[in-house]
């Protein structure tokens, strides 16, 4: 049957749609973190103590709600990609230990969690071909 055939004839068009879906929720989370002012930053770097890091909150808040705002833009447009993707895995690790840290149920923090696994699987899969990577950094040619 044609439908499940194993052609992935689409894998490309697929990985666009998921990464500009994923990138603009992401910029529209992050956008208000960042505009929120060192206050807002403090309040979420702070996080960074659950895992020994007592210094800098602003700093690290900053990060986080940049890698949220920025790196959502660029997995929409698939420009370095990894380098994004690994930076918002961070963020949603970060955020997953915040709620379970918090005693917050599953329903709290399954969201951080699954965000983390999608930029860990988003990382390896790689942007595509139709992504700013693949225009400024094609793959070489293989010879065979």
């Amino acid at each position: 049957m044609a439908l499940f055939a194993n052609r992935y004839r689409t894998h490309d068009l697929g990985l666009l749609l998921l990464r500009v879906g994923i990138g603009v929720m992401f910029t529209l989370h992050g956008y208000p973190k960042l505009t929120g002012g060192v206050e807002a930053w403090t309040q979420i770097g702070g996080t960074m103590k659950l895992v020994g890091i007592n210094f800098a909150p602003a700093f690290w808040g900053f990060l986080a709600a940049a890698a949220e705002a920025v790196g959502g833009q660029l997995l929409a447009i698939g420009l370095f990609f990894r380098v994004a993707c690994v930076f918002l895995l961070g963020t949603m690790i970060m955020a997953t230990i915040m709620h379970l840290s918090s005693g917050d149920n599953f329903n709290a923090y399954s969201h951080a969690l699954e965000s983390a696994i999608l930029f860990l699987s988003l990382a390896f899969i790689g942007p595509g071909r139709y992504s700013v990577d693949q225009l400024l950094f094609p793959a070489p040619r293989r010879l065979y």
